[in-house]
């Protein structure tokens, strides 16, 4: 049992907030600024695999990034302005989103990368690519960038289960995962992990067997997602065949408190939800009402007097 670490007067929230971590880090308001880097993924074009995630819109799963026909410096300013709607001050970071963003030698890396890195207010990256996508001499560069910005890795691993990776066409395994984690964080870099709750044919203990083992892993930040079942992607037939039912509202809630209760409290959590292009969205629609889901988090977890860390067991990990 962990008395609660955090003030979260920011945020008002019993977990560690992703809005929390950049105030206290740079003292007032950062936000993402979505790019297309114009890259492709290992796993579409033949390096590792054919076709793709099953789950992975054709946008790569940068819906709401830039538009690729763009240049960067357009798409950042294009995307700046969208966010100055929501919020009128602050200061950026680049994230390269679409497709897997260090799939590309390291020159074309160092073009895309600097030339937002020089844009006035960007305060450092976030790119989002694959385990297997991180050759030691990219790692040499993001090393190189880590000592000068502040920089994410975000990795996609989804699920440690290998039924379900099989089942999505991940291409990857979970040891090439694990040492994707080790090669970044032994040059320090911040390592965000990205997984989904209701994949094909998981049960709730492996949801939790998931986060758990992400827990008691070397990385600093987490990303929770709902699956969103899109129209054109290969998931639809498994859905069509009974392999994908979707949870419920109030399972979603209760599965993603249980998972902030047994992460580590220091952890950043920079997504808990996620709204899919409505135009797109097969299901669940419920998600589509990202403020309602996010809403009921705080309230069970206020039901519960609970918050992230609360069941932590340092070192301990699923399996």
């Amino acid at each position: 049992m962990h008395a609660n670490p955090f003030p979260y007067t920011n945020d008002h929230k019993r977990y560690h907030t992703w809005n929390y971590h950049l105030r206290q880090t740079f003292g007032h308001k950062v936000f993402k600024v979505a790019l297309d880097g114009g890259f492709d993924c290992p796993n579409r074009d033949g390096t590792v695999a054919y076709g793709g995630c099953t789950f992975c819109s054709a946008a790569g799963s940068g819906d709401f990034a830039g538009n690729r026909a763009d240049d960067l410096v357009t798409q950042f300013h294009t995307i700046r302005e969208k966010m100055h709607q929501k919020w009128k001050d602050g200061k950026y970071l680049a994230y390269f989103q679409a497709f897997t963003n260090t799939h590309a030698p390291v020159e074309v890396l160092r073009e895309k990368y600097e030339t937002v890195l020089s844009l006035d207010g960007v305060v450092g990256l976030s790119i989002t690519t694959r385990p297997d996508c991180l050759p030691d001499e990219v790692v040499d560069y993001l090393a190189e960038l880590n000592e000068r910005t502040y920089l994410w890795v975000e990795l996609g691993l989804q699920t440690i289960h290998e039924r379900t990776a099989q089942l999505i066409n991940r291409a990857h395994d979970f040891h090439c995962f694990v040492d994707g984690v080790l090669k970044l964080r032994r040059h320090g870099i911040r390592v965000c992990v990205h997984l989904i709750n209701g994949l094909p044919l998981e049960t709730y203990d492996m949801m939790m067997e998931t986060a758990k083992t992400v827990a008691a892993m070397d990385v600093q930040g987490i990303k929770i997602h709902l699956l969103h079942l899109l129209k054109g992607t290969p998931m639809v037939k498994q859905y069509e065949k009974g392999l994908v039912t979707f949870l419920s509202f109030d399972e979603y809630v209760r599965l993603v408190c249980d998972q902030l209760e047994v992460l580590p409290p220091e952890m950043v959590v920079h997504r808990i939800t996620g709204d899919g292009p409505i135009d797109l969205l097969i299901g669940p629609m419920w998600s589509a009402n990202k403020w309602e889901v996010l809403n009921a988090i705080d309230a069970e977890l206020e039901r519960r007097n609970s918050y992230q860390g609360k069941r932590y067991k340092q070192g301990v990990a699923a399996r």
